[in-house]
Parts: C-alpha cells; sequence; structure tokens
C-alpha cells in the first residue's frame, strides 16, 4: 500500500520536470579486464567485498527478502518499465526467490527521472515514515538518508527492513502505538532469536545520470541492488561485478556470476549467529565455497 501511494506520487512529482529525452543506450567502451592482484587468496577477496558491500543498519544483521518480491516502476514507457521488471525479477530468481504475480502490491519501487534529487526529496518529504519508519534498526541513519537525498549516483537506493521471530516471524522491535512484542525462543548466546526481514526497497533512476546503458543492463543493475543492502561508497573495482556499472573506464554486460554468488549466499546462508559480523562471516563463507566449486568446475 505505501508503496503503491509513493508510486502514484512519484508520477505526480515527475510532471513537473521535464521528460527525458534520452533512454539509456549500449555503451560503445572496450571491455577491459579486471585487474587481480596475483597471489591473493580466494578467501580474502571474497571476505573483503562482503565486508564492503554489505551495509545494513547499525547493530542489525543483513536483512532479505523472504519468498517473493513484487517490483514496481514508474516513470518509463510500457516497454522499457517490462524490460527492467523483467530484468530484475530474474535477478530474483537467480537468488532463489519468487516474483510476484501481475497485480501485485509492490515492494520494490523503481522510479526513472531527469532529476534525481528533486524525485527522491519529494518522495521523502510526501511520506517521511515510509523511509524512516518509527522504530529501531528500520533504516540506516539520518545522514546515510541525506546522502541518499544528495546522490550525484545515477541509481540510488533506499531499504527498510524489520526484525521479526525468526521462529514465528511476528515482528520483534516495539513500534509506537503498538503493545511490546513478545519473542518466545529458547535463550543462546550463539544463536539469534530474531532475523531482518526486508519491508521495502525505493530505487531511484537518474536518466540523463545514466545515458549511456541499455535497459537491460539497468535492470541487473537495479536488480542487484534491490536484492541486497549494498554499500553506495563500497569499492568494487577489483571485482568482475555489475556494481561497476557506471564507473569510467569499465563495460559490464550485466550481472555477473560473481554477483549470483554473492546473492545465493546471502540468500541461502542460515544467519541465525547472534551478532552481526558473525552474520556476514557466514554469507561469505557461503560466498566463497561457490566460488571454490567454480573454481573446480573450470579445471
Amino acid at each position: 500500500m505505501i508503496l503503491g501511494q509513493l508510486m502514484a506520487a512519484a508520477v505526480l512529482i515527475a510532471s513537473g520536470q521535464d521528460a527525458p529525452q534520452t533512454p539509456p543506450q549500449t555503451p560503445d567502451a572496450s571491455r577491459l579486464e579486471d585487474v587481480v592482484v596475483q597471489g591473493e587468496r580466494l578467501a580474502d577477496r571474497v571476505e573483503t567485498f562482503v565486508d564492503d558491500i554489505n551495509s545494513p543498519p547499525v547493530n542489525r544483521g543483513p536483512a532479505r527478502w523472504r519468498r517473493d518480491v513484487c517490483v514496481g516502476v514508474a516513470n518509463l514507457k510500457p516497454d522499457a518499465a517490462q524490460i527492467v521488471a523483467d530484468r530484475v525479477s530474474e535477478v530474483a530468481i537467480r537468488s532463489g526467490l519468487e516474483p510476484g504475480e501481475p497485480g501485485c502490491s509492490p515492494n520494490i519501487l523503481i522510479v526513472a527521472t531527469d532529476d534525481g534529487d528533486a524525485m527522491a526529496r519529494g518522495l521523502v518529504e510526501r511520506s517521511p515514515r515510509a523511509f524512516r519508519p518509527e522504530y529501531s534498526g528500520a533504516a540506516r541513519s539520518s545522514e546515510q538518508l541525506e546522502a541518499f537525498l544528495t546522490s550525484p549516483a545515477p541509481v540510488r537506493w533506499w531499504h527498510v527492513s524489520i526484525p521479526v521471530a525468526r521462529d514465528t516471524g511476528e515482528i520483534a522491535v516495539r513500534i509506537p502505538g503498538y503493545p511490546p512484542p513478545y519473542i518466545q525462543s529458547a535463550n543462546s548466546r550463539l544463536r539469534a532469536s530474531t532475523r531482518n526481514d526486508l519491508l521495502r526497497a525505493f530505487v531511484i533512476v537518474d536518466l540523463n545520470r545514466a545515458a549511456g546503458v541499455s535497459f537491460q543492463q539497468l535492470g541487473d543493475y537495479v536488480g542487484m541492488v534491490a536484492m541486497a543492502q549494498i554499500d553506495p561508497d563500497s569499492d568494487t573495482a577489483g571485482y568482475d561485478t555489475v556494481l561497476n556499472l557506471f564507473d569510467a573506464g569499465r563495460s559490464v554486460d550485466g550481472v555477473t556470476d560473481w554477483d549470483i554468488s554473492y546473492l545465493t549466499a546471502l540468500y541461502g546462508a542460515e544467519l541465525n549467529r547472534a551478532a552481526a559480523s558473525q552474520q556476514a562471516g557466514e554469507i561469505a563463507s557461503s560466498m566463497f565455497r561457490d566460488q571454490r566449486r567454480q573454481q573446480d568446475d573450470a579445471f
């Protein structure tokens, strides 16, 4: 419901802007091989990558979508919107999730605009609690929200999550106006009694800044940042990832095996350790095992 209302708001905000004149195009840049430091251990590369890009709210472990996602796209022509939605849904499927049926209520809202700053600020001002709900650990900090509002990037994103009881799925955080939660779970210093579920994701695409990539590439990029809480300031230059799509001098066709390895690790890991850092370690361990299998299969 919240994202449906904001999708309508996005259309109204965009109506006050000049319509984007130039859709993304396939880049002409030649592909450059990734530079890999010889002798760097695979385990170290994986661990560093996971640590660099993983960015949940403070004191929270990584959040994930539960079972299915529903993608909504605003302010693109129908054929372009369908391409983007299909590519995002394909990334979700490859991550182990199910895409929503036609007509589903979106929990991933993708908004195209010719002025990313104005669109971001307009949506946040219209519904501030949709971005930072009144319970702890729902989203990143107010300083990071300001960075979202003023980001120079072609694509910016914002996730909202909620802690729930691991065994029952009941809300596990105090929400103003509601009784305090009661979590019945076996006490353990090692096993977490709660998990973090993603509630919604906002992705704003500034088409002027994103000029030079195809809608297929754009959809893959959005799929990556919508499925996981990716740090927008992470340095991924040394990795074969779609997150380098907008880096100067790089040519990225779309989501890579490395990306899917991360996402399948995120969604396949148990994430039942009590400490958030240990949960990130579980993702890294799972990704490492997958990468090692791929290396073994190549020989």
